[in-house]
């Protein structure tokens, strides 16, 4: 059942149900407190007195005592009296048996009917039997102080009064139902806008913004729809961004091992069927396979960077080590890759044991990653410079290259991962390194720096404190 149609059904039970508590609250909250008499009341006693009388032919004083006085006993508070058409008493309940003279039964008469509902004076009320010329009457009389404290009566000529008083009833007691009707059709409309919206939120269709300014719960839920859709869509796009360069790393994988497995596998069969001239040209095999074995290690550390940083697993052990004795390892590996392609290496390390608290495997892969790019990117420049400076507090690690540099619109993005300054070039690596860099020194507390004029200076400053432990 949709909520339109039990809203219906709810505004129609509960209409009917408000009616039905009106009249029996009523008749049970009267029939507690509204103690006493009304004219209905004393009518019916009234006509059920004349009828016995009639019945009974109960005219004579002897015969209407017995009568008078049972209705008396009943009501107490009430005083019946028979009147003869000359103003006779012929039977009092209250023991008087003067004769009434005109004025007297008109004083009793005066200021009904208000005396029903107010007044203070005795309530009289004046009955004839038979209705002709020569009747008797029948006086009922009582204090205002036993008919009913609440009375409310109108009077109507014709039946089509009544009308006229139904309409304006049944629109007050409709109002508010309708403004209620109102109020839930306005709510179920903009739930069912909400409804709509969240039926349509997928990664691939447009977000439908919702305008609702209320400050009502309805309208708080369709301010948390409007953000949630957002950011359904910018991870869409997240998402969409990944996914597109999940496949160029692996279009880029399967030609960047390919291109370095031929070379290998020309040169080390060159080697087994001994194909070469002499100890030079054999020497030369090896250092090329030698480079292109290093170069395909340097890609799979890199998918294991990937790896392990997409499952979180960057774990950091500190302890102290011999940072500048470390670097000079590590500029001595790539001095032997480096000779006879024609770069000049500057090395700047001091003699000097400068120790640090750090991971030294995450330290040396930060290190080999920045050595990496400034040869790969930095080769047309043929030059490498390596430098360690420190103070009390920190050490500074540089890496310099004068090769074709990185723009300044891509200086910012430069440690994304899989951000490549040229897109979609092949043999370059992954576009991983330099992430990797940038979060191996921030979990050291540390930062790394860029500036680049091209052809002239390319520079990775990378800053670190020397005490980890301490922290």
């Amino acid at each position: 059942m949709k909520s339109r149609t039990k809203l219906w059904v709810i505004m129609l039970v509960s209409a009917a149900s408000s009616l039905v508590l009106f009249i029996l609250l009523s008749i049970v909250v009267g029939s507690i407190w509204a103690k006493g008499y009304n004219l209905e009341k004393l009518n019916a006693i009234s006509n059920e007195t004349l009828n016995s009388i009639e019945k009974q032919g109960a005219f004579d004083k002897d015969n209407l005592q017995p009568l008078l006085d049972s209705v008396h006993s009943r009501n107490p508070d009430l005083r019946l009296e028979w009147i003869a058409p000359d103003g006779t008493v012929i039977y009092d309940t209250s023991g008087e048996s003067e004769r009434y003279d005109f004025k007297q039964l008109v004083d009793r008469m005066v200021n009904m009917p208000n005396n029903l509902w107010g007044a203070d004076e005795p309530v009289t009320l004046v009955y004839s039997f038979p209705p002709s010329e020569q009747s008797y009457y029948l006086l009922l009389s009582l204090p205002s102080e036993a008919m009913q404290e609440g009375q409310y009566f109108f009077y109507v000529r014709t039946n089509k009064v009544i009308y006229t008083l139904i309409l304006p009833f049944l629109l007050s007691a409709l109002v508010p139902y309708l403004l209620s009707l109102w109020f839930f059709s306005s709510i179920n409309r903009r739930i069912g806008k909400l409804n709509k919206a969240l039926n349509q939120v997928n990664f691939r269709s447009d977000v439908i913004v919702l305008d609702d300014k209320s400050k009502d719960e309805i309208g708080q839920l369709t301010r948390h729809y409007n953000e949630m859709a957002h950011r359904i869509q910018s991870q869409a796009g997240q998402i969409k961004q990944f996914e597109n360069r999940r496949k160029l790393l692996l279009s880029n994988l399967s030609h960047d091992l390919r291109t370095p497995l031929t070379i290998i596998l020309g040169y080390a069969e060159t080697i087994r069927i001994g194909a070469y001239k002499d100890e030079n040209k054999l020497q030369a095999a090896a250092k090329i396979i030698l480079q292109r074995s290093r170069y395909m290690d340097n890609l799979l550390d890199q998918l294991l960077d990937i790896s392990r940083q997409e499952e979180d697993v960057l774990e950091l052990h500190f302890s102290p080590h011999n940072l500048s004795e470390m670097m000079r390892k590590i500029t001595a590996d790539y001095l032997l890759i480096l000779d006879g392609q024609g770069f000049t290496i500057e090395v700047d390390i001091p003699d000097k044991d400068v120790e640090i608290d750090m991971n030294e495997a995450l330290i040396e892969r930060a290190f080999r990653n920045l050595l990496d790019n400034a040869i790969r990117y930095g080769n047309d420049g043929h030059y490498l410079g390596i430098g360690l400076t420190d103070d009390e507090d920190e050490v500074y690690i540089s890496v310099k290259d004068r090769g074709r540099g990185i723009a300044p619109e891509d200086q910012e993005r430069i440690f994304e991962r899989f951000y490549r300054v040229d897109g979609g070039r092949r043999g370059d690596g992954f576009g991983f390194g330099l992430s990797i860099v940038r979060e191996i020194v921030e979990s050291h507390h540390g930062s790394v720096h860029l500036s680049s004029d091209p052809h002239t200076e390319t520079l990775f400053q990378v800053r670190l404190p020397k005490n980890q432990l301490d922290d």
